[in-house]
């Protein structure tokens, strides 16, 4: 699953990193870096948007156990507010790569933008579904976000989180329309800035 154009030095630790929640109205964008282990391989990794909730969760508990090194990160709302959705991604997936037991050599990111870190960086568009390591990163930070957000629904009731993650879906623009925006609402993203202007 590895990029064909890459062209990698022997023996170089590797860590795959992507980030989960770009898109949403309401809640943090959470990052992972994953440096995965040759000697216990993790079958079955994909982009995360295309496994079942279940497997997922299979498979981010088998990844965490068999990783060489694996570690979450955030951006939270305020910061996405002050700095715009892609920084505060960047940022999310730096402090990935900075908590990481294990330094690597080489991080590969999903996408077509590149954090700024002290080791060489490779943005791979679609790399969720060429590279194990950042399918790996992609699915512990969905599961991550998911979580977070099933339990902010308790925390904000009415707008059902746990349902939609925070995505403008119809049903979450009606709740927003009719509660008024809860602190985790992006007051930058413009369903939630109108409806604080209007």
């Amino acid at each position: 699953m590895q990029d064909p154009e890459l062209r990698v030095p022997e023996n170089t630790v590797i860590a795959g990193v992507d980030e989960v929640g770009r898109g949403p109205l309401a809640g943090p964008v959470i990052a992972a870096a994953v440096i995965l282990d040759p000697e216990q391989p993790v079958y079955g990794l994909a982009d995360s948007k295309s496994i079942s909730e279940k497997k997922r969760e299979k498979l981010a508990n088998e990844i965490m156990l068999k990783s060489r090194a694996w570690a979450i990160a955030r951006a939270e709302v305020h910061e996405i507010d002050e700095l715009n959705i892609l920084q505060a991604s960047l940022l999310a997936m730096c402090r990935s790569v900075a908590a990481l037991d294990i330094k690597p050599g080489l991080v590969l990111v999903d996408g077509n933008h590149c954090p700024k870190l002290e080791m060489p960086v490779v943005a791979i568009i679609k790399g969720d579904t060429k590279v194990a390591a950042i399918s790996a990163a992609s699915i512990i930070a969905k599961v991550a976000r998911d979580r977070e957000m099933t339990d902010l629904d308790h925390e904000y009731p009415g707008y059902g989180f746990a349902a939609h993650k925070g995505y403008p879906t119809r049903a979450h623009i009606q709740a927003l329309n009719q509660l008024g925006a809860c602190p985790i609402h992006r007051r930058s993203f413009a369903p939630v800035r109108n409806l604080l202007t209007n």
